[in-house]
């Protein structure tokens, strides 16, 4: 009687016959043996049938199996050098389920949009699930840091009244008779939290309404934003780059084989360690101007700017000290120069731009109000915001890390579309 188990744990079955759940991945025949090549969600293995060793149920069952059908197969297991997982089965069952007829993603070169609009079937390729599975292990790897630095998770809303940075780019909804909005951050609520519990995170799905139509934007994403009471922009930079090195050397130790799927040059990431350099947003613009761009002080950066800078590093690199006017309502002014900020911007190495956004809050009632004034927000929409100061005020600071392209820089991707399972792009919500 065979052992069910799954490709992942065949190592554990060398000498055995299991049997696995599988789906046909490929397959090739050379006249009295036929390869098949299995896959189970787990892993990749192929399977042997020898002609002369199996009955002829079995070897009619194997000849009929096309791409991405399904099956139960049988067999011992078997150490195989040559074989990328390092082990081989030989096949003495198949029990078929279904036959998949005209399968419509085939080795052949298919264009974006054909996959895209085959994304259901478009993950099951090796590449795209390596992916998700670098996916799951930085989110696990996320949560596992926080958890265990004495971070609570809070879980903020969906739905909001408005907008967390005043800006107008919203998906508007009706809640009941009232006005409502996709979120597009937690950070105001989890400013809440953390004055209840000290350290927290938020994991959930954000959205922006901006018509950005770039490798870089998602219009549905997932963002991971910490608040830490007591905590100054300082110490949030070393949160940040710990936080980032820890993730990062997680992936490479436990994905180095998805790593390698997705062609990634993993010796590029073994170099992520805290600490990361840093330089001022005005170090910025002269260097800026040093490489030929004619950028304003006072302007914000784009892309070719952030590649710019990035190139000069083999680490993620912190801008601080960005002007205020380009910043958000709540960003504490520097006491030593007001008309910047206690910021950073974390750009990652290789043309990947911008994966986190943070600074110390403002915790002065006077001087929130004040920005209330100059932004256009009323007081009255956030008055339980302003309540944090005047309930308790005390010194706090916090980011946020965009999920999928922290993905897309980890895995090498160039655009963020293949780093989630069903993208929300401009132009793109089927499937």
């Amino acid at each position: 009687m065979s052992i069910k188990s799954v490709i992942r744990d065949v190592n554990q079955h060398v000498g055995e016959t299991i049997t696995i759940g599988s789906w046909i991945n490929n397959k090739r025949s050379s006249g009295k043996i036929q390869f098949l090549q299995l896959r189970d969600g787990t892993g990749y293995i192929q399977g042997v049938v020898v002609k002369s060793e199996v009955s002829e149920e079995v070897w009619d069952a194997a000849k009929s199996l096309t791409q991405e059908s399904s099956l139960y197969v049988t067999g011992i297991i078997r150490e195989e050098p040559r074989s990328a997982s390092g082990y081989e089965m030989t096949v003495t069952g198949i029990e078929v389920i279904h036959i998949t007829e005209n399968y419509p993603i085939t080795p052949k070169e298919h264009g974006v949009d054909f996959l895209m609009d085959h994304r259901h079937l478009w993950l099951r390729s090796n590449k795209q699930r390596a992916i998700l599975v670098i996916r799951a292990e930085i989110i696990r790897s996320v949560r596992h840091f926080f958890d265990n630095n004495g971070f609570t998770l809070v879980d903020p809303p969906i739905l909001t009244p408005t907008s967390a940075e005043g800006t107008t780019n919203l998906f508007h909804t009706k809640y009941f008779d009232e006005d409502a909005y996709l979120t597009q951050s937690g950070q105001l609520y989890m400013e809440a939290a953390a004055m209840a519990l000290g350290k927290v995170y938020s994991f959930g799905p954000t959205f922006r309404a901006e018509k950005s139509k770039t490798r870089r934007h998602l219009i549905e994403f997932w963002m991971i934003e910490p608040e830490m009471a007591f905590t100054d922009h300082e110490e949030s930079l070393r949160v940040q780059e710990n936080f980032i090195s820890y993730v990062v050397q997680s992936v490479v130790k436990n994905c180095r084989t998805e790593l390698e799927t997705v062609g990634r040059d993993i010796s590029k990431l073994e170099q992520i360690q805290a600490p990361f350099p840093r330089i001022t947003y005005d170090d910025a613009i002269e260097f800026l101007h040093g490489q030929g761009f004619d950028i304003p002080w006072g302007d914000d950066f784009g892309a070719p700017h952030e590649t710019a800078i990035a190139q000069s590093y083999d680490k993620p690199v912190f801008i601080t000290h960005y002007p205020a006017g380009i910043k958000s309502f709540y960003m504490k002014p520097d006491p030593t120069r007001p008309e910047v900020v206690l910021c950073a911007d974390m750009i990652a190495p290789e043309g990947y731009g911008e994966i986190i956004g943070g600074s110390q809050r403002i915790d002065d009632q006077a001087l929130l109000e004040e920005r209330f004034n100059e932004h256009g927000l009323t007081l009255e929409t956030y008055q339980w915001y302003m309540d944090l100061r005047k309930y308790g005020s005390v010194p706090h600071s916090g980011f946020g890390l965009g999920l999928e392209r922290t993905v897309a820089w980890i895995c090498g991707l160039d655009h963020v579309r293949e780093t989630i399972a069903f993208p929300r792009t401009l132009y793109r919500l089927y499937p």
